[in-house]
Protein backbone atom coordinates (compact mmCIF):
# COMPACT_ATOMS: atom_id res chain seq x y z
CA UNK A 1 0.00 0.00 0.00
CA UNK A 2 1.47 3.27 -1.43
CA UNK A 3 1.16 6.48 0.77
CA UNK A 4 1.63 10.18 -0.54
CA UNK A 5 4.59 12.15 1.61
CA UNK A 6 3.66 14.01 4.18
CA UNK A 7 4.49 17.54 2.79
CA UNK A 8 6.01 20.24 4.73
CA UNK A 9 5.05 22.65 2.43
CA UNK A 10 1.73 25.00 3.95
CA UNK A 11 0.44 25.37 0.43
CA UNK A 12 -0.09 21.77 -0.12
CA UNK A 13 -1.92 21.49 3.35
CA UNK A 14 -2.42 25.43 4.81
CA UNK A 15 -4.68 23.77 7.19
CA UNK A 16 -1.62 21.60 8.87
CA UNK A 17 0.21 24.81 10.05
CA UNK A 18 -0.13 28.21 12.09
CA UNK A 19 -0.49 31.68 10.97
CA UNK A 20 -0.20 34.63 12.26
CA UNK A 21 -2.49 37.78 12.03
CA UNK A 22 -1.29 38.70 8.83
CA UNK A 23 -2.81 35.63 7.56
CA UNK A 24 1.32 34.07 6.80
CA UNK A 25 2.57 30.49 8.49
CA UNK A 26 4.48 30.81 11.36
CA UNK A 27 8.28 29.53 11.13
CA UNK A 28 10.88 28.50 14.11
CA UNK A 29 13.90 29.14 14.52
CA UNK A 30 15.31 27.20 11.97
CA UNK A 31 13.28 29.02 9.60
CA UNK A 32 10.80 25.83 9.14
CA UNK A 33 6.70 26.25 9.24
CA UNK A 34 5.30 25.00 12.46
CA UNK A 35 2.77 22.56 12.28
CA UNK A 36 -0.21 22.22 14.22
CA UNK A 37 0.09 20.25 17.55
CA UNK A 38 -3.49 18.58 16.55
CA UNK A 39 -2.37 17.17 13.86
CA UNK A 40 -0.68 13.30 13.48
CA UNK A 41 2.23 12.40 11.58
CA UNK A 42 2.47 9.10 9.70
CA UNK A 43 5.02 6.82 11.85
CA UNK A 44 6.32 6.06 8.55
CA UNK A 45 7.37 9.37 7.40
CA UNK A 46 10.27 11.19 8.67
CA UNK A 47 10.21 14.88 9.05
CA UNK A 48 11.75 17.12 6.75
CA UNK A 49 15.40 19.19 7.63
CA UNK A 50 15.71 22.42 6.71
CA UNK A 51 19.82 23.79 6.22
CA UNK A 52 19.65 27.87 7.33
CA UNK A 53 21.93 29.19 4.48
CA UNK A 54 24.28 32.13 5.44
CA UNK A 55 23.30 35.42 6.60
CA UNK A 56 23.58 37.33 3.47
CA UNK A 57 21.44 34.59 1.74
CA UNK A 58 17.71 34.43 1.69
CA UNK A 59 16.37 31.59 3.76
CA UNK A 60 15.86 28.07 1.08
CA UNK A 61 14.12 25.36 2.46
CA UNK A 62 16.01 22.09 1.29
CA UNK A 63 13.98 19.13 1.77
CA UNK A 64 15.36 15.97 3.09
CA UNK A 65 13.50 12.73 1.73
CA UNK A 66 14.11 9.51 3.59
CA UNK A 67 16.67 7.26 2.51
CA UNK A 68 15.06 4.12 0.92
CA UNK A 69 16.53 0.50 1.83
CA UNK A 70 19.92 -0.29 0.09
CA UNK A 71 20.82 3.43 -0.80
CA UNK A 72 23.87 4.65 0.95
CA UNK A 73 24.00 6.69 3.99
CA UNK A 74 24.40 10.24 2.52
CA UNK A 75 26.12 12.60 5.03
CA UNK A 76 24.17 14.82 6.87
CA UNK A 77 24.83 18.19 7.46
CA UNK A 78 25.23 19.23 11.14
CA UNK A 79 22.83 21.71 12.90
CA UNK A 80 23.83 25.24 11.89
CA UNK A 81 25.62 27.91 14.36
CA UNK A 82 22.97 29.89 16.35
CA UNK A 83 24.63 33.59 16.55
CA UNK A 84 23.47 36.00 19.46
CA UNK A 85 22.24 39.34 18.25
CA UNK A 86 24.88 41.82 17.58
CA UNK A 87 24.30 44.54 20.58
CA UNK A 88 24.78 41.22 23.30
CA UNK A 89 28.46 41.10 24.22
CA UNK A 90 30.06 37.74 24.28
CA UNK A 91 30.93 36.01 27.51
CA UNK A 92 32.79 33.44 27.64
CA UNK A 93 31.92 30.21 29.84
CA UNK A 94 32.41 30.52 33.61
CA UNK A 95 34.11 27.33 35.65
CA UNK A 96 32.22 26.55 38.76
CA UNK A 97 34.67 28.67 40.69
CA UNK A 98 34.44 31.55 38.38
CA UNK A 99 30.89 31.70 38.24
CA UNK A 100 31.14 31.18 42.67
CA UNK A 101 33.51 34.25 42.57
CA UNK A 102 30.81 36.11 40.39
CA UNK A 103 28.03 35.66 42.79
CA UNK A 104 30.53 36.67 45.48
CA UNK A 105 31.09 40.34 43.79
CA UNK A 106 27.31 40.52 43.15
CA UNK A 107 26.60 39.84 46.69
CA UNK A 108 29.07 42.73 47.53
CA UNK A 109 27.90 45.95 46.06
CA UNK A 110 30.96 48.03 46.67
CA UNK A 111 33.43 45.80 44.94
CA UNK A 112 33.99 46.85 41.58
CA UNK A 113 33.33 43.84 39.17
CA UNK A 114 36.32 43.30 36.71
CA UNK A 115 37.19 40.37 34.39
CA UNK A 116 39.89 38.54 33.97
CA UNK A 117 40.75 35.78 31.86
CA UNK A 118 39.96 32.09 33.42
CA UNK A 119 42.55 29.45 34.46
CA UNK A 120 42.27 26.26 32.52
CA UNK A 121 41.88 23.30 35.58
CA UNK A 122 42.83 19.81 34.98
CA UNK A 123 40.53 17.29 35.69
CA UNK A 124 41.91 16.59 38.83
CA UNK A 125 41.81 19.82 40.22
CA UNK A 126 38.20 21.02 38.76
CA UNK A 127 36.66 17.78 40.60
CA UNK A 128 38.26 18.88 44.12
CA UNK A 129 36.59 22.59 42.54
CA UNK A 130 33.57 21.41 42.39
CA UNK A 131 33.23 19.40 45.50
CA UNK A 132 31.58 20.92 48.28
CA UNK A 133 33.36 22.51 51.11
CA UNK A 134 33.51 19.75 54.41
CA UNK A 135 31.06 21.61 56.55
CA UNK A 136 32.65 22.94 60.22
CA UNK A 137 31.52 21.11 63.57
CA UNK A 138 30.12 23.19 66.06
CA UNK A 139 32.76 23.54 68.65
CA UNK A 140 31.95 24.04 72.17
CA UNK A 141 31.34 27.38 73.50
CA UNK A 142 32.87 26.81 77.15
CA UNK A 143 36.80 26.77 77.08
CA UNK A 144 38.92 25.84 79.82
CA UNK A 145 41.25 28.90 80.97
CA UNK A 146 44.61 28.82 80.19
CA UNK A 147 47.08 29.86 83.32
CA UNK A 148 48.33 33.24 82.23
CA UNK A 149 52.22 33.48 82.73
CA UNK A 150 54.25 36.81 83.92
CA UNK A 151 55.24 38.98 86.17
CA UNK A 152 51.69 39.34 88.30
CA UNK A 153 52.29 35.52 89.02
CA UNK A 154 55.83 35.88 89.97
CA UNK A 155 54.63 38.43 92.22
CA UNK A 156 53.40 36.07 95.58
CA UNK A 157 56.59 34.15 94.92
CA UNK A 158 58.78 36.70 95.15
CA UNK A 159 57.49 38.11 98.41
CA UNK A 160 57.38 35.39 100.03
CA UNK A 161 61.01 34.66 98.97
CA UNK A 162 61.69 37.53 100.26
CA UNK A 163 60.01 37.50 103.38
CA UNK A 164 62.05 33.70 103.66
CA UNK A 165 65.09 35.85 103.35
CA UNK A 166 64.55 38.90 105.79
CA UNK A 167 63.80 36.08 108.86
CA UNK A 168 66.44 34.26 107.84
CA UNK A 169 69.09 37.01 107.78
CA UNK A 170 67.63 38.35 110.88
CA UNK A 171 67.48 35.11 112.93
CA UNK A 172 71.45 34.50 111.77
CA UNK A 173 72.44 38.34 112.96
CA UNK A 174 70.42 37.18 115.92
CA UNK A 175 72.34 34.28 116.46
CA UNK A 176 75.98 35.90 115.96
CA UNK A 177 75.13 39.09 118.93
CA UNK A 178 76.78 39.10 121.99
CA UNK A 179 75.01 39.30 124.75
CA UNK A 180 75.45 40.66 128.64
CA UNK A 181 73.78 40.80 132.15
CA UNK A 182 73.68 44.85 132.01
CA UNK A 183 70.33 45.58 133.68
CA UNK A 184 70.29 46.54 137.75
CA UNK A 185 69.00 43.91 139.93
CA UNK A 186 67.22 46.67 141.88
CA UNK A 187 65.79 49.04 138.47
CA UNK A 188 64.08 51.92 139.12
CA UNK A 189 60.58 52.14 138.94
CA UNK A 190 58.90 52.13 135.03
CA UNK A 191 58.84 55.17 133.04
CA UNK A 192 56.83 56.32 129.82
CA UNK A 193 58.58 55.50 126.07
CA UNK A 194 61.86 52.79 125.57
CA UNK A 195 64.94 54.19 126.94
CA UNK A 196 68.38 52.74 125.49
CA UNK A 197 71.21 52.98 127.02
CA UNK A 198 74.25 53.31 124.05
CA UNK A 199 77.67 53.27 124.89
CA UNK A 200 81.06 53.69 123.06
CA UNK A 201 83.65 51.76 124.46
CA UNK A 202 87.46 52.68 124.76
CA UNK A 203 88.07 49.15 124.51
CA UNK A 204 91.30 47.37 122.52
CA UNK A 205 89.69 44.11 122.84
CA UNK A 206 89.86 42.36 119.66
CA UNK A 207 92.11 44.61 117.49
CA UNK A 208 95.93 43.48 116.54
CA UNK A 209 98.43 45.84 116.73
CA UNK A 210 98.19 46.57 113.44
CA UNK A 211 94.89 47.59 113.86
CA UNK A 212 95.91 50.09 116.51
CA UNK A 213 98.42 51.59 114.63
CA UNK A 214 96.28 51.74 111.86
CA UNK A 215 93.06 53.56 114.01
CA UNK A 216 95.48 55.42 116.50
CA UNK A 217 94.17 54.27 119.50
CA UNK A 218 97.14 53.66 121.28
CA UNK A 219 97.27 52.47 125.62
CA UNK A 220 96.97 49.22 126.51
CA UNK A 221 94.76 46.37 125.42
CA UNK A 222 92.82 45.25 127.47
CA UNK A 223 89.73 46.53 129.72
CA UNK A 224 89.03 49.96 128.79
CA UNK A 225 86.75 52.72 129.58
CA UNK A 226 83.55 54.31 127.85
CA UNK A 227 84.09 57.08 125.55
CA UNK A 228 80.53 57.27 124.73
CA UNK A 229 77.44 57.46 126.41
CA UNK A 230 74.28 58.46 125.68
CA UNK A 231 70.66 57.93 126.26
CA UNK A 232 67.96 57.07 123.67
CA UNK A 233 64.50 57.63 124.78
CA UNK A 234 62.13 56.69 122.18
CA UNK A 235 58.49 58.05 123.16
CA UNK A 236 55.38 56.44 121.96
CA UNK A 237 54.82 58.90 119.87
CA UNK A 238 56.24 61.55 118.21
CA UNK A 239 60.56 62.17 117.74
CA UNK A 240 63.09 60.44 120.00
CA UNK A 241 65.36 62.04 122.12
CA UNK A 242 69.01 61.55 122.20
CA UNK A 243 71.30 62.92 125.17
CA UNK A 244 74.54 62.72 125.60
CA UNK A 245 76.35 62.30 129.18
CA UNK A 246 79.81 63.65 129.11
CA UNK A 247 82.46 60.55 130.32
CA UNK A 248 83.85 63.15 133.19
CA UNK A 249 80.66 64.01 134.64
CA UNK A 250 81.16 63.38 138.51
CA UNK A 251 78.09 61.44 140.07
CA UNK A 252 77.79 58.93 142.64
CA UNK A 253 78.87 55.27 141.95
CA UNK A 254 76.65 52.64 143.83
CA UNK A 255 79.24 50.67 146.06
CA UNK A 256 82.11 53.17 145.19
CA UNK A 257 81.33 56.49 146.20
CA UNK A 258 81.40 59.83 143.94
CA UNK A 259 83.88 59.22 140.38
CA UNK A 260 83.56 60.18 136.83
CA UNK A 261 80.96 58.30 135.45
CA UNK A 262 82.92 56.37 133.22
CA UNK A 263 84.79 54.47 135.68
CA UNK A 264 81.48 53.05 136.41
CA UNK A 265 82.12 51.07 133.30
CA UNK A 266 85.58 49.99 134.39
CA UNK A 267 84.58 48.91 137.72
CA UNK A 268 81.33 47.12 137.31
CA UNK A 269 81.41 46.60 133.76
CA UNK A 270 77.74 47.27 131.45
CA UNK A 271 75.87 46.54 135.17
CA UNK A 272 77.10 48.87 137.24
CA UNK A 273 77.07 51.60 134.29
CA UNK A 274 73.07 51.08 133.89
CA UNK A 275 72.90 51.14 138.19
CA UNK A 276 74.73 54.28 137.77
CA UNK A 277 72.77 56.25 134.82
CA UNK A 278 69.56 55.03 136.31
CA UNK A 279 70.64 56.83 139.73
CA UNK A 280 71.26 59.63 138.26
CA UNK A 281 68.64 60.07 136.04
CA UNK A 282 65.80 58.38 137.63
CA UNK A 283 65.34 56.58 133.90
CA UNK A 284 64.58 53.06 133.47
CA UNK A 285 66.68 51.37 131.15
CA UNK A 286 65.23 49.36 128.90
CA UNK A 287 67.78 48.04 126.44
CA UNK A 288 71.19 48.12 126.30
CA UNK A 289 74.05 48.29 123.15
CA UNK A 290 77.58 48.84 123.06
CA UNK A 291 80.23 48.88 120.59
CA UNK A 292 84.49 49.07 120.42
CA UNK A 293 86.54 51.04 118.70
CA UNK A 294 87.00 48.67 116.09
CA UNK A 295 83.30 48.47 115.43
CA UNK A 296 82.76 51.52 115.03
CA UNK A 297 85.70 52.00 111.93
CA UNK A 298 83.94 48.99 110.57
CA UNK A 299 80.80 49.23 110.27
CA UNK A 300 82.06 52.82 108.64
CA UNK A 301 83.89 51.24 106.23
CA UNK A 302 81.37 48.31 105.62
CA UNK A 303 78.52 51.08 104.73
CA UNK A 304 81.32 53.10 102.21
CA UNK A 305 81.99 55.97 104.70
CA UNK A 306 79.86 58.49 106.19
CA UNK A 307 79.63 62.23 105.29
CA UNK A 308 81.09 64.51 108.48
CA UNK A 309 80.62 68.00 108.53
CA UNK A 310 82.98 69.91 111.24
CA UNK A 311 82.52 73.45 112.33
CA UNK A 312 86.45 74.18 112.48
CA UNK A 313 89.88 72.69 111.49
CA UNK A 314 90.74 69.68 113.64
CA UNK A 315 94.57 68.95 113.87
CA UNK A 316 95.29 65.97 116.61
CA UNK A 317 98.22 63.71 115.60
CA UNK A 318 96.75 61.27 118.47
CA UNK A 319 93.66 60.91 117.29
CA UNK A 320 95.81 60.88 113.28
CA UNK A 321 93.32 63.31 112.01
CA UNK A 322 94.01 66.42 110.08
CA UNK A 323 91.00 67.41 108.92
CA UNK A 324 89.23 71.04 107.17
CA UNK A 325 86.18 72.55 108.07
CA UNK A 326 83.21 71.69 106.43
CA UNK A 327 81.43 68.46 104.93
CA UNK A 328 83.32 65.76 103.36
CA UNK A 329 83.24 62.10 103.62
CA UNK A 330 85.40 60.31 105.95
CA UNK A 331 86.14 56.50 106.29
CA UNK A 332 86.12 54.36 109.36
CA UNK A 333 89.72 55.39 110.61
CA UNK A 334 89.04 59.18 110.31
CA UNK A 335 85.68 59.02 111.27
CA UNK A 336 86.72 56.95 114.89
CA UNK A 337 89.29 60.04 115.23
CA UNK A 338 86.80 62.39 114.87
CA UNK A 339 84.41 61.43 117.25
CA UNK A 340 87.37 60.41 120.13
CA UNK A 341 89.32 63.71 119.46
CA UNK A 342 89.18 66.56 122.09
CA UNK A 343 91.51 68.88 119.90
CA UNK A 344 88.90 71.69 120.08
CA UNK A 345 88.09 74.64 122.16
CA UNK A 346 85.28 73.08 124.30
CA UNK A 347 87.31 69.87 124.95
CA UNK A 348 84.48 66.59 125.76
CA UNK A 349 81.62 68.98 125.57
CA UNK A 350 82.67 69.27 121.81
CA UNK A 351 83.26 65.64 121.95
CA UNK A 352 79.53 64.57 122.24
CA UNK A 353 77.98 66.40 119.83
CA UNK A 354 80.16 64.86 117.57
CA UNK A 355 79.55 61.79 118.63
CA UNK A 356 75.55 62.19 118.36
CA UNK A 357 76.09 63.92 114.64
CA UNK A 358 78.04 60.63 114.02
CA UNK A 359 75.76 58.18 115.35
CA UNK A 360 72.88 59.80 113.18
CA UNK A 361 74.67 59.71 110.43
CA UNK A 362 75.72 55.85 110.04
CA UNK A 363 72.18 54.87 110.72
CA UNK A 364 70.56 57.11 107.86
CA UNK A 365 73.66 55.80 105.88
CA UNK A 366 73.46 51.83 107.08
CA UNK A 367 69.17 51.86 106.58
CA UNK A 368 69.76 53.63 102.66
CA UNK A 369 68.88 52.02 99.83
CA UNK A 370 72.40 52.10 98.15
CA UNK A 371 73.54 49.85 101.25
CA UNK A 372 69.99 47.86 101.82
CA UNK A 373 69.70 46.65 97.79
CA UNK A 374 73.13 46.40 97.40
CA UNK A 375 75.22 43.07 98.52
CA UNK A 376 78.49 44.16 98.25
CA UNK A 377 77.50 46.80 101.16
CA UNK A 378 74.81 44.46 102.92
CA UNK A 379 76.38 41.88 103.30
CA UNK A 380 79.90 42.75 104.90
CA UNK A 381 77.58 45.30 107.36
CA UNK A 382 75.60 42.35 108.93
CA UNK A 383 78.86 40.37 109.25
CA UNK A 384 80.67 43.20 110.85
CA UNK A 385 77.60 44.81 113.01
CA UNK A 386 76.68 41.94 114.20
CA UNK A 387 80.04 40.45 115.78
CA UNK A 388 81.01 43.80 117.48
CA UNK A 389 77.36 44.30 118.94
CA UNK A 390 76.88 43.90 122.22
CA UNK A 391 73.56 43.90 124.17
CA UNK A 392 71.45 43.23 126.99
CA UNK A 393 70.10 40.00 127.97
CA UNK A 394 66.81 39.93 126.51
CA UNK A 395 67.78 42.52 123.54
CA UNK A 396 67.25 41.26 119.88
CA UNK A 397 68.01 42.05 116.62
CA UNK A 398 64.77 43.58 115.75
CA UNK A 399 64.88 46.00 118.77
CA UNK A 400 68.19 47.41 117.14
CA UNK A 401 66.50 48.14 114.12
CA UNK A 402 63.59 50.04 115.91
CA UNK A 403 66.17 52.02 117.50
CA UNK A 404 67.83 52.60 113.77
CA UNK A 405 64.49 53.20 112.37
CA UNK A 406 63.80 56.02 114.97
CA UNK A 407 67.45 57.41 114.66
CA UNK A 408 66.75 57.12 111.24
CA UNK A 409 64.13 59.37 111.15
CA UNK A 410 65.14 62.49 113.56
CA UNK A 411 66.42 63.16 116.55
CA UNK A 412 66.12 65.75 119.09
CA UNK A 413 69.64 65.99 120.74
CA UNK A 414 70.58 67.00 124.23
CA UNK A 415 73.47 67.03 126.41
CA UNK A 416 73.37 66.99 130.06
CA UNK A 417 73.77 70.51 131.17
CA UNK A 418 76.63 72.01 132.81
CA UNK A 419 77.06 73.59 136.23
CA UNK A 420 80.78 74.08 136.91
CA UNK A 421 84.84 72.29 136.21
CA UNK A 422 86.43 71.42 139.63
CA UNK A 423 89.32 69.68 140.03
CA UNK A 424 88.86 66.81 142.70
CA UNK A 425 91.07 63.56 143.70
CA UNK A 426 90.03 61.88 141.20
CA UNK A 427 91.61 64.94 138.60
CA UNK A 428 88.92 67.58 136.38
CA UNK A 429 85.20 66.73 136.44
CA UNK A 430 82.02 67.75 135.46
CA UNK A 431 79.59 68.77 137.62
CA UNK A 432 75.75 69.07 136.41
CA UNK A 433 73.25 71.79 137.06
CA UNK A 434 71.23 69.92 138.72
CA UNK A 435 67.89 72.09 138.25
CA UNK A 436 68.57 72.13 134.71
CA UNK A 437 69.14 68.56 134.52
CA UNK A 438 66.06 67.58 136.50
CA UNK A 439 63.76 69.35 134.08
CA UNK A 440 65.67 67.61 131.39
CA UNK A 441 65.26 64.34 132.73
CA UNK A 442 61.36 64.67 133.84
CA UNK A 443 60.42 65.71 130.34
CA UNK A 444 61.92 61.99 129.50
CA UNK A 445 59.35 60.07 132.01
Amino acid sequence: MSTTPHSNDPRDNPGDFLVGKDGKPLIDRYGRPIRKRSASRPPHESPERTVRPERSERPVRETLQPRQAGEPREQRQSRPRQYMPQDTAYEPRRTPLANEQRRRDIRSPRREERWEPELELSPERRIRAERPAPKQQNRPKFRVPRPRMGCVGCIPTLLSLLIVLVVAGGLFVDARLTRVDAFPDNPVANTAGTNWLIVGSDSREGLTEKDVERLGTGGDIGTGRTDTIMIMHIPNGGKATLVSIPRDSYVDIPGYGMDKINAAFAFGGPKLLAETVENATNLRIDHYAEIGMGGLAGITDAVGGVELCPKEPIDDPLAKINIQAGCQKMDGPTALGYVRTRATAMGDLDRVERQREFVSVLMKKALSPAVLLNPFRLVPLVLRGSSMFIVGDGDHVWHLARMAFALRGGVNTETVPIGDFVDTEVGSVLVWDDVAAEQLFAGLR
